[in-house]
């Protein structure tokens, strides 16, 4: 009877310390460990288990096409052969959303190199929950990492904000997405030029991060002939600084070549109030 009391003490006691590991604090820094402590669970226990127990009831990977996270790894084996470090991170001055990104590594008959993309949102007991998870993959990886874990400015989060006001806010990212679509159309590549900020950073197959604004029009100028937008989905974080799309975005090459990618878009809020994209990730989409 006592080993069994025992026994449950501990298991509790494990269970509390993992929720408060994955807690958010408002620091970008609680997201970075509860990224860690994610790729270490996969070591440890396995991918199904990993996401499991850190992706919302409403998360999705991309595999390659969105699905539901949970759903997808309840059929999937505790397979252990991808390891990956966060190198650049942002939380909302709300502390309830973020994203990171970095460098994986994936073991088998042949090692595989590239990012992953991660996003997150705290819910209401203040947890971190995997909501969007996606990659692209590159050779082995010849630039040096750079980390960079950047803090919210200040923090400021709404008492009463309320579902309605959250659909309001997050049409103001459709709306600025929509006009980036049409300005495409418009007037092609080149209006990718209004619209990113000059630490974007980007992410496409075959290519390590390409990071900042004159890098980015370069990479888009020299690659693509046209791209159109298809928005599935937009989420605001309640501080009102961060935002993120995602959906499919087909690319005309100039090469003569056309193929679709699932993006998903990071946006911040500017001092004028408009929207600038601070990351974009293109990973090959199944049609």
């Amino acid at each position: 009877m006592m080993n069994k009391f025992l026994y449950t003490l501990v298991a509790a006691c494990m269970t509390t310390i993992g929720a408060y590991a994955q807690r958010t604090d408002g620091t970008t820094k609680s997201l970075v460990k509860t990224e860690t402590e994610f790729a270490e669970s996969l070591a440890k226990h396995g991918a199904k288990t990993a996401y499991t127990e850190f992706a919302s009831a409403n998360g999705l990977v991309f595999r390659p096409n969105p699905v539901n996270a949970k759903s997808y790894y309840a059929g999937q084996p505790e397979s252990k052969n991808i390891s990956w470090t966060p190198a650049y991170a942002r939380v909302s001055r709300s502390g309830d959303w973020g994203f990171t990104t970095g460098p994986y590594t994936e073991t088998g008959e042949k090692t595989s190199y590239g990012q992953y993309f991660s996003v997150w949102r705290a819910n209401n007991s203040a947890k971190w929950e995997l909501i969007l998870d996606l990659g692209i993959s590159h050779n082995k990886p010849l630039n040096k990492v750079t980390t960079q874990i950047i803090e919210p400015k200040d923090s400021y989060r709404p008492k009463f904000l309320n579902d309605r006001q959250r659909a309001t806010g997050a049409e103001v990212i459709a709306t600025t997405e929509a006009t980036l679509s049409t300005t495409l159309k418009s007037y092609g590549i080149p209006a990718f030029a209004g619209f990113v900020n000059h630490d974007v950073r980007i992410l496409f197959p075959g290519y390590e991060p390409i990071l900042g604004k004159d890098k980015a029009l370069a990479f888009f100028n020299s690659m693509f002939a046209k791209v159109a937008l298809k928005t599935t989905k937009v989420d605001r974080a309640d501080g009102g600084d961060l935002a993120c799309s995602y959906g499919v975005a087909t690319v005309d090459y100039k090469a003569d070549l056309r193929e679709s990618f699932n993006y998903v878009f990071v946006y911040e809020s500017q001092a004028d109030h408009t929207w600038n994209l601070i990351a974009m990730v293109f990973s090959p989409a199944v049609r």
